[in-house]
């Protein structure tokens, strides 16, 4: 088996964060939209620390609001791309956007899973992407939603892992100060 498909690399990875909106986290599950929440903080600060871009997507804002103060607060003033189709990559300011990273492999987190996070981890699939998705960093309004979107990403050909698997593969060692930062964030 070829292992190097789950493999993350820092300087060919892109961090993308769908839909974190006001009144739709508002429809998913209260613990779950927590756990995904502090998650997301600690993949933020792991891109942070490893120069890795981020980018936002925004859902219908009229409706649903904007991107959660708290996530809103870590992005350096850069907007959210807006969209109203589910896909990310069928909006074009995203992938101008993604492809001037000159980057090939994305992290997704977000809402729902298996909506935009789904049809968004295919499309990048298509076009050659490697994509990891973030099991405890996107949600569902139901469980069962969220586990049978996480089972098809996963046979489709993304990696599935958890925030402290993909953020500790990234920062690679012990002892460092950015594994110091990193293990305070997820005790």
């Amino acid at each position: 088996m070829d292992t190097g498909i789950f493999r993350l690399e820092a300087q060919d990875l892109t961090l993308v964060l769908i839909d974190f909106q006001e009144r739709l986290s508002a429809a998913m599950p209260a613990g779950v939209m927590q756990k995904a929440l502090r998650n997301v903080d600690i993949l933020l600060t792991v891109a942070e620390e490893l120069s890795i871009p981020v980018i936002t997507t925004e859902q219908y804002p009229k409706g649903l609001g904007p991107t959660m103060p708290q996530i809103q607060a870590r992005l350096n003033g850069e907007a959210a791309i807006e969209k109203v189709v589910f896909s990310c990559c069928r909006v074009e300011g995203f992938m101008s956007a993604l492809l001037a990273t000159g980057r090939k492999e994305v992290i997704l987190c977000g809402q729902e899973a298996h909506v935009c996070v789904y049809q968004t981890a295919l499309d990048l699939l298509e076009q050659g992407f490697k994509v990891f998705v973030v099991a405890d960093a996107v949600c569902s309004r139901t469980k069962e939603n969220w586990r049978l979107s996480l089972d098809l990403m996963r046979q489709a050909g993304c990696v599935v892992g958890s925030t402290e698997i993909f953020a500790f593969q990234l920062v690679n060692e012990a002892g460092t100060e950015r594994f110091k930062k990193v293990s305070r964030l997820v005790k």
